[in-house]
């Protein structure tokens, strides 16, 4: 709006009395109402100006809205995709093409079917055994001709199949006690027999192949008693079974308290999490071990004081983690996940392209391209040297050239706010942890060893939904920590709980480490 300068104040018109531009007003009185309204139209221009600088900030406002919107939008659409991908089914209309094809091809990315080229390939061996030999005579009718013109041939064919015996009964055995009177406390009292269990009706082989099959193959109690009364003619209620566990929880204790220190003292731990159901609420399964030992812990929060719970405050070795918060307390010397990093890349490149055009900044694309590319062959590294294929005298020079290529992919900053906090983090402080397993031996690049740990309880939680009590959340504990660790030390987890429930403490403790430690 133009702005005009005031007359000065000396100022007389010609026309003072009379002009004809004005209609014969006076000049004066159009002046001396002129000079008049002077404040009030400042005071306008003024409002004027406000309202100028209002419009512009909700403009401003409404822009950056509409960008938190498109990225929103972006990222539920990509949940909605990951989540409920499409089934693959042939449709008329596309000419018998797969559905899917075509949301994958626009990704640049297809997995093939089958084994990946070189793999070996899995054949069952022969037998180390043979309990029995049937001859089978040579057929009289050809199966695919039905001809009986069939001549019998002097070479013989084996065929070995592998089968298992059933007897559907139990095998009830009969103890016969010696008593004895205490002095003390006036009670008869008696001892456990070979292979008993005092005071219990069930046997310790079918309490610990009932707790082998909840623990370790993830059957619920009701299928459990089903099983067991079905094949072997054990008839036993659900809440029996929720008995076999919590008894072996309280046996166990003592070597969960142990393990718990085992891992403490570890020189190389995994650590993750994942969510649980107990009673209804939230719960968070929470995970430590490695290639020897497994540790699990459910607790109601997701904090790093549970974490320290874990690990305690004296931990110094090396934890391979992702990028949660909870354990920047826990120990110095970190290893971050590098498959978190991949597939954190992999989901903001399809958000981005999710999102509209206007929105769009051309760097993100060649930036998660960068980051997946390099994440990629960082994992081969890892492959390689343990594998000893690249000799550990060639690492440092293989760390700062990766470290140059991941500085030159994170240089500039990014508008895509899910892309610039990754950017941010990979080139801020934490980046040297993205390569500690090239500085220490024996420290993968990746967590999956975690993740793999956690998926039987993820797969159980989905059949059983979770707990219902304390003691239950205590029984999910110590139960899974002692069987996985049973399996990394080479034993089998039922002769194990066997051991159990029947022996004591320190038997028990000999028993999963193999008598190794």
């Amino acid at each position: 709006m133009p702005r005009y300068p005031y007359p000065p104040h000396d100022f007389e018109c010609l026309y003072r009395h009379t002009c004809p531009y004005l209609d014969g007003l006076s000049t004066t009185w159009v002046l001396g109402e002129y000079r008049r309204a002077g404040p009030m139209y400042q005071e306008h221009l003024r409002i004027i100006d406000g309202f100028d600088g209002a419009l512009k900030a909700r403009d401003e406002r409404i822009r950056i809205l509409e960008r938190e919107n498109a990225e929103l939008k972006a990222k539920l659409q990509a949940l909605h995709h990951r989540q409920f991908k499409p089934n693959k089914r042939k449709d008329a209309d596309t000419g018998g093409k797969d559905t899917e094809s075509a949301s994958s091809s626009s990704e640049g990315e297809k997995k093939k079917r089958g084994a990946p080229v070189g793999h070996p390939g899995w054949v069952r061996p022969k037998p180390d055994r043979i309990d029995r030999t049937v001859d089978v005579p040579a057929p009289r009718i050809c199966p695919h001709c039905q001809s009986d013109d069939l001549t019998p041939m002097k070479e013989m064919t084996e065929h070995f199949q592998e089968d298992i015996v059933i007897q559907p009964r139990t095998l009830v055995t009969r103890y016969l006690h010696g008593q004895a009177l205490c002095a003390r406390c006036h009670r008869p009292v008696v001892q456990a027999g070979e292979g008993e269990l005092l005071n219990a009706p069930i046997g310790p082989v079918a309490k610990s192949a009932a707790l082998y099959l909840r623990y370790r193959i993830g059957i619920p109690y009701r299928k459990t008693a089903e099983l067991f009364r079905e094949l072997f003619g054990l008839k036993f209620v659900p809440a029996s079974a929720l008995g076999f566990d919590r008894k072996a929880a309280a046996r166990g204790g003592p070597i969960y308290e142990d393990l718990r220190d085992k891992i403490r003292a570890s020189d190389v731990v995994h650590a993750d999490e994942t969510s649980w159901r107990g009673d209804g609420v939230g719960h968070y399964v929470w995970f430590a071990g490695n290639e020897n030992l497994a540790f699990f812990h459910i607790d109601r929060h997701r904090s790093a004081d549970v974490a320290k719970t874990i690990f305690g405050e004296d931990f110094d070795g090396t934890l391979v983690r992702d990028r949660y918060a909870a354990y920047n307390g826990i120990g110095v010397d970190w290893q971050i996940c590098i498959a978190h990093i991949l597939t954190k890349a992999k989901e903001i490149r399809t958000e981005y392209a999710l999102l509209p055009q206007t929105e769009k900044d051309v760097a993100v694309g060649p930036f998660c391209e960068g980051v997946m590319n390099l994440c990629s062959r960082l994992c081969n590294v890892g492959q390689k040297l343990k594998s000893g294929d690249i000799p550990w005298k060639a690492v440092a020079k293989i760390e700062k050239k990766f470290v140059r290529e991941l500085n030159t992919i994170c240089k500039r900053p990014l508008r895509f706010k899910p892309a610039e906090t990754l950017r941010s983090y990979l080139a801020g402080a934490k980046q040297k942890f993205l390569f500690t397993f090239l500085r220490r031996p024996g420290v993968p690049p990746t967590n999956n060893h975690a993740e793999q740990s956690l998926r039987h309880l993820v797969i159980f939680r989905k059949i059983c939904l979770g707990t219902r009590s304390e003691s239950g959340l205590k029984t999910h504990s110590i139960l899974p920590s002692l069987v996985q660790t049973a399996r990394r030390q080479g034993v089998h987890p039922r002769e194990f709980l066997q051991t159990l429930l029947t022996a004591d403490t320190a038997t028990a403790q000999a028993a999963l480490y193999n008598n190794s430690t």
